[in-house]
């Protein structure tokens, strides 16, 4: 089967126009303007197949939400190639809307002074939806994502969990093949967060939607993408499984001891100690320079070991250590 989403030498450079300092450099520029060229995207190549959660991430500035609009349709390409569901974005963007869908976290598209079920009826319209059809699909994602009871109240007083789940279901009305999400929990507590990631698996499972996610959000890459891009300076310089994206970057580990006996007087050289209690002990451990046998092997000499546990470092450390690593 091809992939629904091929990307092949895809460039966009934005010129800049440059403002020189001094009234008489200033007044020049006026009539005779310099430009600095500024490469956003910079021939990268992807593709995405059926049913597939791609997190696409990198710092800001890096390329992501330019790619996201040139696949939807807003920014026009400067060189390469685009195709998402058969289309071309760039010259079938009405064409294409009808078979995706999109969330941007802080770009809402609810009215905010009207209730969700306004927005709704609106877009069925948009859509050009059967009357049945749309009311049976809208029953099934308002039951789905629980939101009966916020159907008629006003945006405006929604919180951002709940806003966020309005804002899900209609970007599914239409039963779209391709989700673009752009931070879908920012801003969101951790339980508005979990609700979220349970509701974009739910569809993925159930609908087989595949999801296009970009979030700065380890726990979002984390729990929902079995697949990562990382893009920075406009470049693609990671493309595999969010797994090894892990195991590529995972410079230390914890280790958690605990012991019989006190850990007042633990010396060990190699690791830095995070959190330390009066029978257990965690330890930052650099593999590359302390190998974990070398630890365990003086625990095991100067204590008496109750249990051991050895964890990755947060995910929040790996992208961290991919954004500032000298080659990135």
């Amino acid at each position: 089967m091809d992939p629904i989403i091929t990307v092949k030498n895809l460039a966009k450079t934005f010129s800049l126009k440059q403002k020189p300092a001094g009234f008489t450099a200033g007044l020049k520029s006026v009539f005779n303007p310099q430009y600095k060229e500024i490469k956003a995207v910079d021939k990268i190549n992807f593709t995405v197949e059926s049913g597939e959660i791609l997190a696409f991430i990198g710092p800001n500035g890096a390329g992501k939400s330019t790619t996201i609009k040139i696949l939807t349709g807003i920014l026009y390409p400067t060189s390469g190639k685009v195709n998402v569901l058969g289309f071309d974005p760039s010259n079938e963007r009405q064409k294409l809307a009808f078979h995706i869908g999109s969330v941007f976290g802080q770009k809402p598209q609810l009215w905010y002074h009207l209730p969700p079920i306004d927005t709704y009826n609106l877009f069925s319209k948009i859509y050009e939806l059967n009357s049945n059809d749309y009311q049976n699909r809208l029953n099934f994602l308002v039951d789905s994502f629980e939101i009966t009871e916020l159907l008629k109240t006003p945006v405006r007083k929604l919180s951002l969990g709940q806003r966020m789940r309005c804002e899900i279901v209609a970007s599914l009305l239409h039963r779209p093949k391709v989700i673009f999400l752009d931070e879908p929990t920012i801003g969101l507590d951790v339980v508005a967060k979990r609700q979220i990631r349970e509701v974009i698996k739910f569809l993925n499972e159930k609908e087989g939607v595949t999801i296009f996610l970009t979030s700065h959000d380890a726990g979002d890459i984390e729990a929902l993408s079995e697949r990562s891009i990382v893009i920075n300076f406009g470049r693609i310089i990671f493309d595999d499984t969010t797994e090894k994206l892990k195991k590529n970057y995972i410079k230390s580990k914890i280790v958690e001891l605990i012991t019989e006996n006190p850990t007042k007087d633990f010396k060990f050289v190699g690791g830095k100690i995070v959190e330390q209690t009066k029978y257990a002990i965690k330890v930052e451990l650099d593999t590359g320079v302390s190998p974990i046998k070398k630890l365990l092997n003086y625990a095991v000499k100067n204590y008496d070991i109750k249990d051991i546990n050895i964890f990755d470092p947060p995910m929040e450390e790996i992208i961290a250590a991919i954004y500032e690593a000298p080659n990135v």
